[in-house]
């Protein structure tokens, strides 16, 4: 075992805000580590440091000797005109005919190999990524988020990608079925410390748990021997044959260790405010032939959304679930076929990257308050993003300065501040941590509204799904009544005739 990168004692902080203080660490050649923390909590700027990006404010990072990393960022670093092959000999500095050799692991045909890389979905794109990531041959590899915007099947193929590769890994990650995996240590980033354990995601609950358990019984060791001498000095102290004993238990109390046991992390509760009364259906699209101008990417798509219905989109990357919504939510016309809203029926769109469209030099209470429906107060809209996990001082910060995951945050806040009984959602978990994805899934759960979302987290839509509209190869939908994990039994019954 060697140790390919060494942090010692590194900081980091912007103004007055500490990110992290005195983080120490090593990541040896056959670690696969998943990096883990709330939004905000400082893992992309980690990472930034690690490769050069940025500058820490104190500390030594030790690098092996000739140490190649690779890092797969969360922004696209496309050129306007470049083809998905183009981008891939760019950032691998490798041949035609070897990225030809591997596309195919990554399901990548002929056809979008030559697209405008900027032309394919959300998933094509960071296929086509992490092909250039494997193609460097680099002895770490630095993900950060990965599986966002991947599909099923997609993501089942980086995992066996990252389960099979050689070398070591750092993914950040708020999957929890992929971090459990695709890792055998966990670096966790919290409250401005470091704190690395072994084993995935389950021993890492596991451990912290013992951990904070073994403390309180610590702290209330301290504390009752305090109170101990406490009660002799109280009681003995000025009696002149005990005030020797006295003087000596109060010197032991100045020397005795201080334990802090740091409050357990506060975690999200989401309040949706009340849909807005409407009729029984909320929307009904039929014979519809969906797509862009000339490009047909859906047909014959029929169905009915009830109120109160929630329904999970699956399918392939780049055949249509984006396009479905869009189309649902009147962003794009219907090529052929007939949408129609039910009795007062009023919609809101989460789009994948709608957190690009927020105002940087607006607040978050500002973005908030600018969205929001004309019937909710300003305070409400605060005790929202309250629920969303930002404090006071939080809710005056610029959106320029926010993390991912808190902009994915303040955009979510603005669309369910719109107050309507239809809600589109398409992927809105991607950059959210553990804590906001589970109360988010809650609340959609208990929402009385009728919901159509987009996600490949699998936990968050087998507790919100009650139906499932399948996006099939040939350009056709197809609705499953019941469960998630019904629609998957029967989608592996299928499978295997």
């Amino acid at each position: 075992m060697t140790a390919l990168l060494q942090l010692k004692n590194v900081s980091k902080s912007f103004g007055a805000r500490r990110l992290f203080q005195d983080v120490s660490f090593t990541i040896n050649d056959d670690e696969h580590v998943g990096v883990i923390g709330h939004n905000g909590a400082g893992k992309t700027t980690l990472f930034d440091i690690i490769i050069g990006k940025q500058e820490s404010d104190d500390g030594t990072i030790t690098k092996s000797t000739n140490l190649h990393i690779a890092y797969l960022s969360q922004h696209d670093d496309f050129t306007p005109e470049e083809t998905a092959e183009d981008y891939i000999i760019r950032v691998a500095n490798v041949m035609s005919w070897e990225v030809q050799s591997q596309c195919a692991d990554f399901d990548i045909d002929e056809y979008r190999l030559q697209k405008k890389i900027s032309a394919l979905s959300g998933g094509y794109k960071m296929r086509c990524k992490l092909l250039g990531l494997s193609l460097q041959k680099a002895d770490l590899l630095l993900l950060d988020e990965p599986s966002n915007y991947l599909d099923l099947d997609t993501i089942l193929v980086l995992e066996r990608f990252l389960q099979g590769f050689s070398g070591a890994f750092m993914v950040i990650s708020h999957d929890q079925e992929f971090l459990r995996r695709t890792t055998t240590h966990i670096l966790e980033i919290e409250d401005g410390e470091a704190t690395k354990f072994n084993g995935n995601l389950d021993d890492y609950f596991e451990q912290k748990q013992m951990l904070r358990e073994q403390l309180e019984a610590h702290a209330a060791s301290l504390k009752e021997r305090r109170d101990e001498i406490l009660r002799f000095v109280a009681r003995f102290g000025a009696k002149a044959t005990k005030a020797k004993q006295a003087q000596s238990r109060l010197k032991q109390l100045d020397k005795m260790e201080t334990v802090e046991v740091k409050p357990i992390p506060v975690s999200a509760k989401i309040k949706i405010p009340p849909p807005t009364h409407c009729g029984k259906v909320a929307l009904i699209i039929k014979d519809a032939d969906l797509g862009y101008g000339n490009n047909r990417i859906l047909r014959n798509v029929s169905f009915t959304i009830q109120r109160g219905d929630h329904i999970v989109v699956t399918g392939a990357n780049g055949r249509g679930k984006t396009t479905l919504l869009k189309s649902l939510a009147g962003a794009i016309p219907l090529l052929k076929g007939t949408l129609e809203l039910g009795h007062e029926v009023s919609l809101a769109y989460y789009a994948q990257h709608v957190s690009e469209q927020l105002k940087p030099e607006l607040t978050v209470l500002e973005e908030l308050v600018r969205a929001k429906d004309t019937s909710i107060t300003e305070q409400e809209a605060k005790n929202l993003a309250g629920t969303l996990l930002f404090t006071k001082d939080d809710m005056n910060k610029k959106i320029k300065i926010l993390s991912g995951g808190e902009k994915s945050r303040v955009a979510l806040g603005c669309v369910l501040l719109k107050k309507v009984n239809c809600l589109l959602l398409d992927e809105p978990t991607n950059h959210l941590d553990f804590q906001t994805t589970a109360a988010l899934s809650q609340a959609l759960h208990e929402y009385g509204g009728a919901i159509i979302v987009v996600s490949h987290d699998r936990a968050f839509v087998r507790t919100l799904s009650k139906k499932t509209v399948e996006v099939q190869a040939d350009g056709t939908v197809a609705v499953y009544p019941g469960t998630y994990d019904e629609y998957i039994w029967s989608l592996q019954r299928r499978l295997r005739q």
